[in-house]
């Protein structure tokens, strides 16, 4: 036979004696990395299982009474929304709406009096307050009313504050009356705030630029009882063309 031919049949028989393809190269992936495909779904479930643990606990530390939560605005707003302490403290008045009743002693006659007034009326989200008030003598012809608007220039809750003053008064003494346009300045120190303790100073002019001109000065202390009850005094001087007359207030005052 050819020697060719011979060599020929021996290759094919060995081709033929070769084993098949082994079974880790019919396999698509490896072992390894079905083991890494197992870890990371292992770490997928212990994440989301850590996340429905987590929600458990959350839940559970705000499982309050309803009848706490209702009767608490502060803890409802606290579970509704987590709030800005640092904005509520710079923004919310460091003051609080008043209801003022007390004695006035006129210095001209002299004589005894009284005095009441509603102080600091906030209007809406504003820096803008209202203030009111009316005093007169029971013996004589002493008597002051009027309205007042304040607009703060720094935030409510600073404790030093400044604020121009507009408004009306009458002023009525010794026979004479004052009225018209009331201007000027306010400089409030909060010592305590939430109307704990204060003390302002108040300037303004009645009819400024006319002849009956009459600058008011007001010097107030205030100071806290209980929560809703405080004790006030002022010390007033009015000064016009024709002379002075002081006055001097003590009352109380009942916080909004």
């Amino acid at each position: 036979m050819n020697p060719k031919k011979i060599c020929l049949l021996q290759g094919l028989t060995l081709l033929l004696m070769l084993p098949p393809s082994p079974a880790w190269a019919n396999d698509p992936i490896s072992y390894s990395a079905k083991d890494l495909v197992k870890s990371e779904e292992r770490g997928v479930k212990s994440e989301e299982n850590l996340t429905q643990n987590l929600e458990l606990k959350t839940q559970n530390s705000i499982d309050l009474d309803p009848t706490l939560s209702k009767k608490s605005p502060v803890l409802q707003r606290w579970i509704n929304e987590i709030p800005d302490v640092a904005s509520d403290i710079k923004n919310d008045p460091s003051f609080r709406t008043r209801i003022r009743f007390g004695y006035s002693n006129f210095s001209s006659d002299p004589a005894a009096g009284f005095n009441l007034g509603v102080e600091e009326l906030r209007v809406d989200r504003t820096r803008l307050t209202l203030s009111a008030n009316y005093q007169m003598a029971l013996k004589g012809d002493q008597q002051s009313w009027g309205t007042d608007l304040h607009y703060y220039l720094r935030p409510l809750g600073s404790y030093v504050n400044v604020a121009p003053v507009v408004g009306y008064r009458h002023l009525k003494n010794n026979g004479t009356s004052t009225d018209g346009l009331n201007l000027g300045f306010r400089l409030l120190l909060v010592l305590s705030r939430g109307g704990g303790s204060d003390i302002s100073l108040t300037q303004t002019w009645v009819a400024p630029g006319s002849d009956e001109e009459t600058g008011i000065s007001t010097l107030s202390f205030g100071y806290a009882l209980t929560h809703q009850i405080r004790l006030s005094t002022d010390l007033q001087r009015q000064n016009t063309k024709r002379g002075k007359d002081d006055r001097i207030g003590i009352g109380l005052e009942w916080m909004l």
